[in-house]
């Protein structure tokens, strides 16, 4: 009984391991097809550009990932950054001289707080995740057009040093892409090499049996919530510095692509299972796809077509892995 149990996990993990191999075969075949089609695709300031555009979406993807693991979802994020870039880029324009660093606290903050609101309708209300972040995905949104009253912030009133956050490149990587990187980092060692994170796998995976344990659901999902926002507030002080402006449709749709990176990197929608290089190699993958249909100019509405087949895709790849390891407990 103990061998059959034993067999279990590394079964799992096997498959997963598998995907994430299979992932990156599919990213080699699509980057030689693209570069057949448009050399220019294979150069080093092309692979800069997928970088940059990806680092944010690679921090927001791994706090999506957190939620997921939990069997939640949060898509509120897009609304988060939204609203946070707006209320930091307000602040930076009246205040230009103060120092980036406090700027990305104040983001992170900010987003913290939003990221509780979450956390205490999900844990503590015990609203279902989806109806919960649907409804301040919506609020949060309002709540940009009230702080704004509908103007936006565009590059020319927000300071120099903040605008240089994300692109100066004083170690030779662009600082957003050394952030994103130093992020991943951060949310591995806490996934794999702390009690919180294993923590987070455990109420994932079973909660009954987390609990049990001594295992407190309602802070691991609060805990996840609020960890969404705080990455949400760093992604949103990005976004602002990145694209040198705050409007009122900031990140609109962006939870999506969150989803879609996350779970085409082999986090399980049913919970238990994720790892931070699957998200990451989802994350590429949709950067890929995105550039090179802007190189072999194919309209942007592919972009959303091929981002929704791939959620199918692996949605149907989960459940058939879920299925075969359920069928190996029989």
């Amino acid at each position: 009984m103990q061998n059959q149990t034993s067999t279990r996990p590394s079964l799992l993990w096997t498959l997963i391991r598998f995907r994430e191999a299979g992932i990156s075969i599919f990213i080699l075949i699509l980057v030689f097809a693209v570069t057949l089609r448009a050399p220019s695709f294979l150069t080093v300031d092309n692979f800069n550009d997928i970088l940059l555009n990806i680092s944010i979406l690679a921090i927001v993807a791994l706090a999506q990932t957190m939620v997921i693991i939990t069997h939640g979802i949060d898509l509120s994020v897009s609304s988060m950054i939204g609203l946070v870039a707006m209320m930091v880029a307000f602040f930076v324009k009246q205040y230009p001289e103060t120092p980036v660093i406090f700027s990305v606290l104040l983001g992170m903050a900010l987003g913290s707080v939003l990221g509780t609101f979450n956390g205490l309708i999900i844990a503590h209300g015990n609203v279902p995740p989806i109806i919960a972040t649907l409804g301040t995905l919506s609020i949060y949104r309002g709540l940009v057009f009230f702080y704004s009253q509908g103007t936006w912030i565009n590059s020319f009133e927000l300071p120099k040093n903040f605008k240089l956050l994300s692109k100066g490149t004083p170690l030779g990587l662009p600082n957003m892409v050394i952030i994103a990187i130093l992020v991943a980092l951060a949310v591995y060692y806490f996934l794999n090499h702390t009690r919180a994170g294993r923590d987070i796998y455990a109420v994932g995976t079973n909660p009954d049996a987390a609990q049990f344990a001594g295992i407190s659901k309602q802070r691991v999902i609060f805990m996840v919530y609020l960890l969404s926002g705080l990455l949400a507030g760093l992604a949103a002080v990005l976004w602002a510095s990145r694209f040198e402006s705050a409007q009122t449709n900031t990140a609109s749709g962006f939870e999506l692509q969150t989803v879609a990176a996350s779970v085409v990197g082999g986090v399980s929608i049913s919970g238990g299972v994720g790892t931070v290089p699957g998200v990451l190699l989802g994350a590429l993958l949709l950067g890929i796809i995105q550039n090179s249909l802007t190189l072999i100019r194919i309209s942007p509405f592919w972009q959303l077509a091929a981002q929704g087949l791939l959620i199918l895709i692996a949605v149907i790849s989960d459940k058939w892995i879920l299925t075969r390891v359920e069928k190996t407990k029989k």
